[in-house]
């Protein structure tokens, strides 16, 4: 009998390795007869570096700039001509020292995908998100030799609000190893560019940015989708997911890249998750807050998905749970979990994440395969 265990991160507490390494000890204190296999996962964001890194890619170091312009060193992983990416690495909101929601750029996930090609690369996956940006990826572009000018002719400036001066677009001077690469979007929500669910009305409150920001962001992108539809004849308005990393998923489907879709699912696949659940008697998923917005994109959902594919029972432990049980079912999960239900004490969840998830996947579990069960 074994147990897959394929957790997200539980962000601000735990990484997604320390998620599965706290799951396994309560999974093996349930039933020490397991066979527990880890395969923390990601969903785009943070983490899927480390994803790609545990399953034998190299890591490699670039300096580039990072979303209010300050230098970075961000790590990406190389595996011969496969190189995997974070925007966070380069343009997370985890970057900055004060919110700026207007400015802040992209334009470091270009040197950092330059840097890519540069070692060979000639498939790139850049997972794409836990961005700081709402510039449609305008800043990644420019670093890549697209032209975004006004109506004088020069570069708009770097930044979501630059867009709303946006007059032409000019791809012709584009770094020309782009013609033979393979560039995929990974990305972790579904979101529209523009609009009331588009990039800025719902993300950019986390990003810092005021009603009346998020109006000027609004406009810019829709600008953007405007000028990219007359002069690349590419319609982003309506289509799913181009609202991902601030619309960066956007602006690459318009000019650079092959293909846009699960971050998820790129990395599960990476992982191995398939060929993990072969035979298992019990999957366990979970990440920090179990919602509306798993059900969008996120790793968890992707998980029970394919658990449920292969006949495997899949439970989600997460940080809270804010999903009804039919909803839970819906997705694919037989029952889900928070860490409250075995330390009513938030902030001690938070400060004890370790023990109190382990506590927690040693009751679930007994419940689910108490000894003496097997599949």
């Amino acid at each position: 009998m074994h147990v897959v265990i394929a957790p997200d991160s539980f962000k601000g507490s735990l990484a997604a390795d320390r998620v599965a390494e706290a799951v396994a000890e309560g999974v093996l204190r349930a039933r020490p007869d397991a066979e527990v296999v880890l395969r923390p996962v990601a969903d785009g964001g943070e983490g899927t570096v480390a994803a790609a890194l545990r399953a034998g890619y190299r890591p490699r170091t670039a300096r580039v700039s990072g979303p209010d312009g300050r230098p970075v060193d961000a790590v990406f992983a190389v595996d011969g001509t496969t190189a995997v990416l974070e925007l966070a690495s380069a343009a997370g909101l985890g970057l900055l020292e004060r919110p700026a929601p207007l400015t802040a750029t992209t334009y470091g996930v270009g040197e950092l995908v330059r840097a890519a090609l540069d070692a060979g690369a000639r498939r790139v996956v850049l997972g794409a998100g836990g961005s700081a940006t709402t510039d449609g990826g305008a800043g990644l572009l420019q670093a890549l030799g697209v032209r975004l000018l006004d109506a004088e002719g020069s570069e708009v400036p770097r930044g979501g609000a630059g867009l709303a001066r946006l007059d032409r677009i000019d791809v012709g001077a584009r770094d020309p190893r782009l013609h033979g690469t393979e560039l995929v979007v990974g990305v972790d929500v579904d979101n529209p560019l523009t609009g009331p669910e588009g990039a800025a009305a719902v993300f950019g409150p986390q990003k810092g940015a005021t009603p009346e920001q998020i109006a000027v962001l609004d406009g810019a992108l829709t600008r953007f989708a405007a000028v990219v539809r007359r002069d690349l004849g590419v319609d982003l308005l309506g289509r799913p997911a181009m609202g991902a990393a601030g619309g960066t998923a956007g602006g690459l489907a318009a000019t650079i890249a092959r293909g846009v879709g699960s971050g998820a699912r790129y990395v599960c696949d990476l992982v191995g998750l398939d060929a993990a659940l072969t035979g298992a008697a019990l999957a366990i998923t979970g990440e920090g807050s179990l919602d509306e917005q798993t059900l969008r994109g996120k790793a968890p959902a992707e998980v029970a998905a394919r658990a449920a594919a292969a006949g495997v029972p899949c439970l989600a432990l997460a940080g809270a749970v804010r999903l009804a049980p039919e909803r839970l079912r819906a997705a694919g999960f037989v029952a889900g979990h928070a860490l409250t239900e075995v330390e009513p004490d938030v902030r001690r969840c938070l400060a004890e994440a370790p023990r109190v998830l382990a506590e927690l996947a040693a009751r679930v579990v007994r419940a689910v395969l108490p000894p003496g069960a097997s599949r």
